[in-house]
């Protein structure tokens, strides 16, 4: 397949009020794309629709939703559907961490990640997928992490999540792909967002080591979408690390992960 032209298409792209998800809005637009940007802050999302309106002139629709609850990726499907608009490319980045000893994490908030990184990603996949597939067109990045790669405690349900969306972004690509349908898996280490915030863990010498800029992220899992690419991680010291622990055993690892993710 070659390379996509994104120029009056439209993309979905999930959790876009700050971080990645805006640079995900940002680049898309730029390339001439026109948007559905969706996350629960009103106020941020309205403001990044604004910027990008003026600096890139598409067309842009912020809708303000908590996709972290059961209904509501069968409520932003039926919007679209109803509003006539048809999704060529989904970005499916809503999702956070949390950080701390599993025994005393609180659950309420555990599972709430869960539902978002795992269960609202499943979902959208599917509803959307489904309609890319009787178009025959369509893309997907899904937004895994370093930490798909190996166990990783302080993170042992966000790692686990991970590794579930990498795993399923492989073996949706592989069935949707003959029906014109792809969904590449990005994996970003440490990027400079709210994330450490939002998880809860201060940040430490391996996240000022190898800390991205997120505009630089994003960049790489635009591009690797648009190329049709199954997987893709950003930056080359994350590359080395999960290409070293694909040779490691699990054990090893898991301990290497544990020293870099400790506060």
């Amino acid at each position: 397949m070659s390379r996509i032209e994104c120029r009056g298409r439209t993309a979905l792209v999930t959790g876009a009020s700050s971080g990645l998800g805006a640079d995900f809005a940002r680049d898309l637009a730029a390339r001439g794309a026109n948007l559905v940007i969706v996350a629960r802050r009103d106020d941020k999302l309205t403001l990044l629709a604004d910027e990008i309106c003026t600096a890139h002139g598409v067309d842009i629709k912020a809708i303000p939703m908590d996709l972290g609850t059961e209904r509501a990726p069968q409520e932003l499907h039926r919007q679209l559907t109803e509003a006539g608009l048809a999704v060529d490319f989904l970005v499916n980045n809503a999702g956070f961490g949390v950080y701390g000893d599993f025994l005393t994490l609180d659950w309420e908030r555990e599972n709430a990640m869960l539902q978002l990184d795992v269960v609202t990603l499943t979902h959208l996949s599917k509803l959307f997928g489904r309609d890319m597939a009787e178009r025959g067109f369509g893309a997907m990045l899904q937004i895994a992490s370093t930490g798909a790669f190996q166990p990783s405690p302080g993170y042992a349900s966000y790692a686990a999540a991970k590794a579930y969306v990498k795993s399923f972004s492989y073996a949706i690509d592989h069935e949707m792909r003959p029906r014109g349908v792809t969904s590449t898996v990005l994996s970003p280490g440490v990027t400079a967002t709210e994330f450490l915030q939002v998880s809860g863990q201060r940040r430490n010498w391996f996240h000022k080591l190898t800390m991205m800029q997120s505009p630089a992220v994003a960049r790489v899992g635009i591009n690797a979408m648009l190329a049709r690419r199954k997987g893709v991680v950003a930056g080359w010291m994350n590359k080395l690390a999960a290409h070293s622990n694909r040779m490691n055993p699990t054990a090893v690892s898991t301990g290497i992960a544990a020293v870099a993710m400790k506060n």
